[in-house]
């Protein structure tokens, strides 16, 4: 017996600017659970010790991985569900007492819920990066069954590895090549986030009607948004992937479902923080 409270947390170096917490949170006290979900910072170096740690703790029920974290700790887990071979990357880690860390990967789906909620139905995507988040939505969009993706980053190697990984050609071009004639852009980096470079992309060339979306969360309205707005493109913003990759761990960490009719409310507080 212990007299603390289970709890769950999300990892990455850095880690102030994650809006997790405050998510899980909010559905924790919706729905009177007794839990708590928090924030730690851990580096490349610490993760060894990090994990190492939390498995001899018994009121840690897991954690939820950003960057860039997301391909190291699968070193750290086990993988029934095949999710190295899947995607190639890992963003949610369950504890079970006495027994292994089990990796999967939530992002890939919550990247889904807003286009099948606007039933999007393009035939092409821009996919800016290579990393562990790329990885996941380019698993998303294959399970879409789009059938034109380019892959813009910045190492030629690691973007064709990505589409040799997921078995599409597709195609790669560097960050300063033009883009295609794309029906969604999607920014899988870091680029635009709070203390970080911008993204900055000449979006004419993006087809009439194109979304353009931003995992990015903080700020909100990305200077990609930003640009995307000025042009006329529908927008997905970097809330709608956290909120919905979040409630797909909630269910792994707390064994219930998030309170999704709450999302409106959950947005605003969000907002406001």
């Amino acid at each position: 017996m212990t007299d603390t409270l289970p709890y769950a947390e999300v990892i990455g170096d850095p880690i102030a600017h994650s809006k997790s917490p405050l998510i899980h949170n909010f559905w924790l006290d919706c729905l009177g659970i007794e839990a708590e979900y928090r924030k730690t910072h851990v580096t490349s170096q610490g993760l060894a010790a990090y994990f190492l740690e939390r498995r001899a703790d018994p009121d840690w029920l897991g954690c939820n991985v950003t960057i860039p974290h997301k391909i190291a700790v699968m070193d750290y887990t086990d993988d029934p569900g095949g999710v190295r071979e899947r995607i190639g990357a890992m963003n949610t880690i369950a504890s079970e007492t006495g027994g292994p860390l089990i990796g999967t990967n939530t992002d890939a789906g919550g990247f889904l819920q807003p286009l099948l909620r606007d039933k999007w139905k393009g035939e092409s995507a821009v996919l800016v990066g290579a990393g562990g988040a790329a990885r996941a939505i380019l698993f998303a969009l294959t399970s879409l069954g789009v059938p034109d993706i380019t892959i813009m980053a910045r190492d030629a190697a690691k973007g064709q590895a990505l589409l040799d990984r997921a078995g599409i050609k597709g195609r790669v071009i560097g960050m300063a090549d033009v883009l295609p004639p794309a029906d969604l852009l999607v920014n899988s980096t870091s680029l635009g986030m709070a203390g970080q470079p911008p993204l900055e992309l000449d979006l004419t060339p993006l087809a009439t009607g194109a979304t353009v979306y931003d995992i990015v969360y903080a700020p909100l309205e990305t200077p990609l948004l930003k640009n995307a707005r000025e042009h006329g493109f529908k927008l997905l913003d970097g809330l709608e992937m956290l909120i919905g990759q979040a409630a797909l761990a909630f269910d792994i960490f707390f064994d219930a479902q998030a309170p999704r009719e709450r999302d409106d409310e959950l947005r605003a507080l969000l907002l406001a923080a």
